[in-house]
């Protein structure tokens, strides 16, 4: 079964943003994530348990070269070793914290389409069962539309050490596991549509609600699919992000 959280290499272990108008964001998004009769969400964007799976910062100086948008950190074997392939391949460094000695322990990267990700090494607690996540707040996919998807797909091969593989007119994005962690598609013609960013998918209690407080919250509905229970929203600010009914 497709599962992002993985303590491993190609796991995605979290994400974060710094946002300007920081207070109306935490706002949106306390209301739009904690919907339902049993929440998943803490109104402090932590999920159910405590566990700060998202993180939503100030836009302050130090982050003012962050792109604005949620940026996914994704577990790798070496990341001064990804990092710097990520170079050669087309992308850009935004950030890259180092120890005193000069050991690389976690970067920030735009790859060549503009999709900005965090590389983090691999962390060493179990992860939670699928059965145990199910009722938590969780990033339950990540999906990144491009133009250039076989560019893509290389890029990510070589960075995190992930493999594509073609699913049904995408590409499914395989940890060393097996197991899926993303997917990769290509761009369709509307200029209105969604960017080359990554889009994070994350589950709601009552997806009918959250909707309805995005618009409250002048946030916008870009494209919205009732069957599979799924929307993806652009925030207040711009800022692009998925939910998704919890099943």
């Amino acid at each position: 079964m497709p599962s992002p959280y993985h303590c491993g290499v190609g796991g995605v272990l979290s994400a974060d943003i710094a946002v300007p108008e920081h207070e109306r964001e935490l706002g949106f998004y306390s209301q739009i994530l904690t919907t339902g009769s049993a929440p998943l969400w803490r109104d402090d964007l932590m999920n159910n348990r405590g566990t700060p799976v998202i993180g939503l910062g100030a836009r302050s100086p130090e982050y003012e070269a962050l792109p604005l948008q949620w940026i996914p950190h994704l577990q790798v074997s070496d990341v001064a070793a990804s990092a710097a392939r990520a170079l050669e391949l087309g992308g850009s460094e935004v950030m890259h914290g180092r120890s005193e000695d000069g050991q690389s322990q976690w970067a920030v990267l735009v790859d060549p389409e503009g999709a900005a990700f965090g590389l983090v090494p691999v962390v060493g607690a179990a992860p939670e069962t699928e059965d145990q996540a199910k009722d938590v707040g969780r990033i339950a996919w990540l999906t990144l539309v491009v133009s250039d998807v076989s560019s893509a797909c290389e890029f990510y091969e070589q960075v995190v050490g992930w493999s594509a593989v073609s699913v049904e007119g995408r590409f499914d994005m395989v940890r060393p596991d097996g197991v899926s962690a993303a997917e990769i598609c290509r761009a369709g013609g509307d200029p209105a549509g969604i960017p080359p960013v990554w889009i994070l998918s994350l589950p709601v209690d009552d997806l009918a609600e959250s909707l309805r407080l995005v618009r409250e919250g002048d946030g916008e509905i870009i494209e919205e699919s009732p069957e599979a229970g799924y929307a993806v929203v652009r925030d207040p600010v711009g800022v692009f992000i998925a939910l998704q009914a919890n099943e």
